[in-house]
């Protein structure tokens, strides 16, 4: 798959996140010169264009990249509440458009979608998904509900291998030494201290994703009976 064009340059970073976890090949652009500079030699798959910010730079660009004999399609715009009205007229211009602020689940779906329609398939990476946690474990980045997670490597190594496994119950020594690996000799502190950690990351609200189990260790998620964790 060839790269997305992206407007604005530096990209929303909520939109970024979508499409790097979503596996979408991107390039951010301010102007048609510059797409016209940093086009691969196929042509861009599509385009995402975010009006929201500078709406004149915007839809001037969608202008200029439905001009001429390679017309670039197909072209998804962002907008806010506000600017419905100013789509009504503006139909030749987008294939599809989402409101913004936007739901990082119903955007990715729009262009799975939108792109599937024109027979565009994304190089999806490998992902390990459980309710709004996405990982992908290709670039090591990490997301709950949209919200990107700033973990250390051994958090993240934690989180994926917790998530990889929901429903099981772990002891601390099995997650040392399947985490840390048979060489580590910290004790089970170690555990408590980066699950706390990853708790406080993935906020209030997901916290409880990962469970304590008293007397032996962790799970994360629900297990196959629907018991609950302390």
């Amino acid at each position: 798959m060839e790269p997305i064009l992206v407007f604005p340059d530096p990209a929303p970073p909520e939109l970024a996140q979508v499409l790097d976890l979503g596996g979408y090949p991107w390039k951010a652009v301010n102007d048609d010169i510059t797409a016209q500079r940093l086009a691969p030699n196929a042509g861009w798959s599509g385009a995402v264009i975010c009006a929201t910010a500078d709406p004149d730079r915007a839809f001037a660009l969608c202008r200029s990249l439905r001009r001429g004999d390679n017309e670039l399609a197909p072209l998804m715009i962002l907008v806010n509440g506000t600017q419905l009205g100013e789509l009504d007229d503006r139909g030749e211009l987008f294939e599809d458009f989402c409101l913004s602020p936007f739901h990082p689940r119903e955007l990715e779906a729009r262009l799975r979608h939108l792109f599937r329609r024109v027979g565009v398939h994304a190089d999806h990476p490998d992902l390990v998904e459980y309710g709004d946690l996405v990982l992908n474990l290709e670039t090591y980045q990490a997301a709950i509900a949209g919200r990107p997670l700033d973990l250390t490597f051994m958090e993240y190594e934690l989180l994926k291998f917790l998530s990889s496994n929901p429903g099981k119950v772990f002891t601390r020594e099995t997650l040392l030494s399947r985490v840390w690996g048979y060489e580590y000799y910290g004790g089970a502190r170690t555990v408590d201290v980066h699950i706390r950690r990853l708790r406080a990351k993935l906020g209030e609200h997901h916290a409880g994703l990962i469970q304590t189990v008293r007397s032996v260790g962790y799970r994360f998620g629900q297990s196959r009976w629907g018991a609950t964790g302390e």
